[in-house]
């Protein structure tokens, strides 16, 4: 029979390897994971009791929220306020930060998309949720904005959890890459995809219906693409998308456009934790000219084009949008 290491049993040894590690970065990656399977019950019981569908409200990116949204964000607001290792979080769905008043001590903050890809809950198809930790640099006292607003390179761990035919968590701590399935008869997260390398390949995703929206640069690159004939892959999620991007190889792209001439990705919730895991796997992710990562962030819900996969493929993406000016 094959051996299980749960993720509690892996984070732990993870971190004996490491003799300055004090536990409080392994304590809030389970209460993350606790919050996760707490979301995929509830996603799974979607259809059945009065969790989809609209919430009648707008997000702070002015966007439509789902009635899961604000329940997977509640959930891991709770989770994260009662674990004692995170001072505060940023949400997707919230105009601003939370600090937690009963951690002030805490060393980490978190920033999260709680329920990525929403808008194809009520068809079934599958969302995630994306997150990324961060040492604070605050000294003492409640977490400030600051301690949100720092480039993707500083982050300390981040990952995604993606609710499909499994439930399957996949995170780094700049160690490399694992997942982890959810099997649901223990309610455990088990090591299924032991340090994840992505492979170079022909795929890309991209919403080709809006190609006369991309810079030429990017349009010339699906040119050559369709020339080659790569195979194209689009769920319209980004969890799910960059998951198979990470497992099959290939890129993602999500440009820019006329009517969304910064991108419509968040750069703290979605792109930088995504960006490091893909690093982390021996991928690569720009917003066409710079290093996701190495970007200025000034504002907590500050978008960005993304462009994210394969080394190969990026760096080919970046050598036709060099070439040519963007919007």
């Amino acid at each position: 029979m094959k051996q299980l290491i749960t993720v509690d049993e892996f984070i732990i040894r993870k971190q004996q390897d490491l003799p300055y590690a004090t536990g409080e970065l392994s304590g809030l990656l389970r209460d993350i994971c606790l919050a996760c399977k707490i979301i995929s019950r509830e996603v799974n019981k979607a259809g059945l009791a009065d969790i989809i569908g609209l919430a009648g409200v707008e997000n702070a990116s002015g966007e439509t929220v789902q009635k899961l949204d604000i329940l997977a964000d509640e959930i891991l607001q709770a989770c994260l306020q009662n674990s004692g290792e995170c001072c505060g979080i940023a949400s997707e769905e919230q105009e601003s930060f939370v600090a937690f008043e009963n951690c002030k001590k805490a060393k980490y903050v978190v920033a999260f998309d709680p329920l990525d890809g929403s808008s194809n809950i009520d068809v079934n198809v599958s969302i995630g949720t994306i997150f990324a930790i961060y040492r604070r640099n605050s000294l003492d006292g409640p977490c400030t904005l600051e301690d949100f607003l720092q480039d993707g390179a500083e982050q300390v761990a981040a990952g995604y959890v993606l609710y499909g035919s499994s439930t399957m968590l996949v995170y780094t701590t700049g160690q490399g890459v694992n997942g982890f399935t959810l099997d649901p008869s223990i309610g455990e997260f088990c090591l299924s995809h032991p340090d994840i390398k992505i492979p170079e390949s022909k795929n890309y995703s991209v919403n080709q219906s809006r190609y006369k929206t991309f810079p030429e640069g990017v349009r010339r690159f699906i040119d050559d693409c369709v020339e080659e004939d790569m195979r194209f892959r689009y769920t319209g999620s980004m969890v799910a998308d960059v998951h198979r991007t990470l497992i099959k190889g290939g890129i993602f792209m999500y440009p820019s456009s006329p009517s969304s001439s910064s991108g419509k990705l968040r750069l703290l919730y979605e792109c930088n934790p995504m960006a490091f895991v893909i690093e982390q796997a021996g991928g690569a992710a720009t917003n066409g000219q710079e290093r996701i990562m190495e970007l200025e962030i000034q504002q907590l819900h500050q978008r960005t084009p993304v462009y994210i996969g394969s080394k190969g493929l990026v760096e080919r993406l970046s050598e036709k949008m060099e070439l040519l000016p963007n919007f």
